[in-house]
């Protein structure tokens, strides 16, 4: 957005939270409060996000790119705020756009809306501003006789009367960058709190018959800043509701949707059904066909067409067509699943590779391991991939047969068409279409009393 700047204000230390991270590093549907602000003003010329508390963690933990940071040493009020940023915009003529660091729900759309109308009215100052039933700790806007905006008050300064106004302050603003700093090196700080607030900043401008108007919003939720953890599960519930309905819209069917989680970043194809209980995370991409759930976590996997994964954890890993995994199967990173392979029950793949049409079926581990093509993996098979120092490979050649219960003892590979006898211990390599037995013969004697 032309000649706009967009400032954001992070500085606070959100005591309401009572956690030792700051309130904008909080997490709603998997991505920092902060940066989901910070993406409502992608495109303006220039953002700066003014820190405070634990403000070295914060600046480490933001990744949104063309940000500069203010620092605001002492927390003296939002007026104060926005002041520390004036140094750095001396030369700079345009709009600024002042918004919270805590309304993840704001849409683009609005602020959008609430610059055009600013620069179409040519005003000096405008609120963006809704109406709710329940005001609460929310300022109350003060319109003139025609309409334009007299005054914020904060609720904690607010008369009986003034209280009764149902009108609220979002907390965002559009200014004229000169007129803003004018007014706030007037404002003061006698009040109830002792802070510097911005607010006052409009009954300043009014006093100087200013153009201030108001662009109202009829979605409260939008504006609802986030002040303690129900209020963050109050809004990541809102963008989880709203995710879901997107998804379904587009061809995904999701059983009972109350009990699923699906983050943003994810992607699903039409046809895929999202069984109960389910939480997809990350950059999950899913293709059509997939039955995902119940009771599954899928988190920055690729899966191809056709899957299915019941009652698993999985992630990080990269799946192709028609794989079954499950129930209580467990994938983790660095894994790849070639089509058609079955995991399955009670079944732990790490940082493997596991090939077409292969099958582990049932309480087996697989580590650091390069599994071929059409392979049977019986139950209890383990492979021994960590000598107390170091992580080691299995291999294990193309339509190999291993029976239940063998330990594969890494560094070991198994060649093509091999035949592992159930019980085994195998140490060392096994050539193509060996038979492998490393057990001792039974031996029955005779019962002692």
């Amino acid at each position: 957005m032309k000649n706009t700047v967009a400032i954001i204000l992070a500085a606070g230390e959100g005591t309401r939270f009572n956690s030792v991270t700051p309130k904008v590093l909080h997490k709603v549907l998997g991505k920092m409060i902060i940066e989901s602000v910070a993406e409502i003003v992608d495109g303006f010329d220039k953002k700066i996000i003014v820190v405070g508390h634990k403000s070295e963690l914060v600046k480490k933990s933001i990744s949104v790119q063309n940000v500069v940071f203010v620092e605001q040493i002492k927390q003296l009020g939002s007026g104060d705020a926005v002041k520390q940023t004036e140094k750095i915009l001396k030369n700079f003529t345009g709009d600024l756009v002042v918004l919270s660091g805590d309304v993840p729900l704001l849409k683009k759309k609005t602020v959008g809306k609430l610059v055009s109308v600013h620069k179409k009215e040519k005003a000096v100052a405008t609120v963006l501003t809704c109406e709710t039933e329940n005001p609460s700790h929310y300022g109350r806007i003060v319109r003139n006789s025609d309409g334009t905006v007299k005054a914020i008050v904060e609720a904690k300064d607010a008369s009986d009367e003034i209280k009764k106004i149902k009108e609220i302050n979002s907390g965002i603003y559009v200014f004229s960058s000169k007129e803003l700093f004018s007014a706030l090196h007037n404002i003061k700080n006698d009040n109830s709190k002792g802070e510097y607030y911005l607010t006052d900043v409009m009954s300043i401008l009014s006093r100087q018959d200013k153009k201030i108007i108001a662009y109202k919003t009829d979605d409260f939720r939008e504006i609802m800043g986030i002040n303690n953890r129900y209020e963050l599960a109050l809004a990541e519930n809102y963008m989880r509701e709203k995710v879901l309905e997107n998804l379904m819209h587009s061809g995904v069917t999701v059983v009972n949707p109350d009990t699923v989680y699906v983050e943003e970043t994810v992607e699903i194809e039409k046809d895929v059904t999202i069984m109960p209980s389910t939480i997809i995370k990350g950059r999950t991409k899913i293709r059509s066909g997939c039955v995902i759930g119940p009771f599954s976590y899928v988190d920055s996997c690729t899966v191809g067409k056709n899957v299915e994964i019941r009652a698993s954890f999985v992630y990080g890993a990269e799946i192709a067509e028609d794989v079954q995994i499950g129930p209580f199967s467990h994938i983790r990173k660095e894994t790849k699943i070639d089509k058609k392979a079955r995991i399955g029950n009670f079944s732990e793949i790490k940082k493997s590779t596991i090939g077409e049409n292969t099958k582990v079926s049932h309480l087996s581990y697989i580590g650091d391991s390069i599994l071929g093509k059409n392979i049977n993996i019986g139950a209890g098979t383990i492979t021994c991939n960590y000598d107390g120092k170091n992580k080691h490979k299995t291999e294990i050649g193309d339509g190999s047969f291993v029976g239940s219960n063998t330990n594969l003892v890494a560094p070991v590979k198994i060649g093509k068409g091999v035949l592992i006898a159930a019980g085994s211990t195998i140490t060392h390599n096994v050539p193509d279409n060996k038979l492998a037995i490393a057990r001792q013969r039974q031996v029955i004697k005779k019962r002692q009393g």
